[in-house]
């Protein structure tokens, strides 16, 4: 099989160890399945720093935006309104999530470079009394940019809102205190920074909230109240559950812990962010997002001045020599994306570079 390490957001490069226990076949009926099904939900409370009974986790079947779609078309009645902070097109995806779901929503879009305001979100919220949620992405992967939820947090529970956050790529490489921020849907997916396998998405909520969602859903699979009613019972999933992936997830979180938890991670994906800008600015290659916000999970790049090469022939070169990069993403300049997180480290990001100067160095 071939063999390279991900520098990208996710899906990223595991350990053996995780890898080695989708090797089991696991009965989702099996009591030994449902404890391990609760004690990942317990985990996950704690890593947000909040606890049973103001805040509850709800695992949910399927990707990223599974998760993002599963809360937007939960929680947010007919009646009620969402503001869509968006500075990249995970931001906009969730405007597509309510376009499908004939949810009302207004947009509020920023540069890709730029962060969403918690001052112009104030306004908003002012000018549009019948807005009643918000939602926002904190770690925006298009561009790398890490938003402030902090200063939009307190904006909209000032407001007495409902503030839905976003936080794939960041949740467990940044510290976030959910409680602390009144942050009331949180998504994050097994694949990111707990360095699991694709295969769910996991939401953090307050449990008063949810209770409010019920009989709201606008689908059946990802009614997010009934997947929290079953679950919350005995650890049974509604419907069949990925189970090797659950099981790689308990071991990655097994692990997690014993790295030292969330700090030694974002230490370890802040420095490989660091040595990554570093030594790219020697080959004269600098980060799309200014030094103020460019977050320690994924960096966009802009190419060299008067390059003569395609992403197509950078990608294959490092690839053939044991590692894949992202493509950019962002529409106003030609770029490139790497990414920090996953089973990478310090040598990693050296002999990356390395690569990427031989590469520079024969065109």
């Amino acid at each position: 099989m071939p063999n390279y390490k991900l520098l990208t957001p996710g899906p990223l490069t595991t350990t053996d160890t995780v890898k080695k226990e989708m090797l089991f076949d696991h009965c989702t009926w099996d009591d030994d399945y449902k404890k391990i099904t609760l004690s990942i939900r317990e985990k996950l409370l704690k890593l947000a720093h909040v606890s049973e009974p103001e805040y509850t986790v709800v695992l949910m079947q399927g990707s990223e935006t599974f998760g993002v779609e599963s809360v937007l078309t939960s929680v947010i009645g007919k009646e009620d309104t969402l503001l869509i902070a968006a500075n990249g097109a995970y931001g906009e995806r969730m405007g597509d999530i309510a376009e499908h779901a004939g949810i009302s929503y207004l947009m509020y879009k920023e540069e890709y470079d730029q962060i969403p305001s918690g001052e112009k979100i104030g306004e908003i919220l002012k000018e549009h009394p019948e807005i009643t949620h918000v939602s926002m992405v904190h770690s925006e992967t298009t561009s790398g940019i890490l938003n402030d939820i902090a200063s939009v947090a307190k904006v909209v529970k000032a407001a007495g809102k409902t503030f839905i956050v976003d936080a794939m790529s960041s949740f467990g490489g940044v510290d976030i205190p959910v409680g602390e921020l009144g942050i009331d849907f949180i998504i994050s997916s097994a694949n990111k920074c707990i360095q699991g396998v694709p295969g769910f998405s996991f939401i953090i909520c307050n449990r008063e909230k949810l209770m409010e969602s019920k009989g709201k859903a606008r689908s059946l699979s990802l009614d997010l109240y009934d997947q929290w009613e079953t679950m919350n019972k005995d650890g049974k999933w509604r419907f069949t559950s990925p189970t090797h992936v659950v099981l790689a997830f308990a071991q990655a979180l097994k692990e997690m812990e014993e790295e030292g938890g969330i700090p030694a991670r974002a230490k370890r994906y802040e420095e490989n962010n660091r040595l990554l800008i570093q030594n790219m600015a020697q080959m004269g290659i600098y980060p799309y997002i200014g030094s103020e916000h460019q977050g320690p999970i994924i960096t966009t790049f802009l190419y060299p001045e008067h390059h003569n090469f395609s992403f197509q022939e950078m990608y294959q070169y490092i690839k053939d020599r044991g590692y894949a990069i992202y493509p950019g993403k962002v529409t106003d300049a030609d770029t490139f994306r790497i990414g920090n997180i996953g089973e990478i480290y310090k040598e990693d990001i050296e002999k990356l570079c390395s690569i990427i100067k031989e590469f520079l160095e024969e065109k």
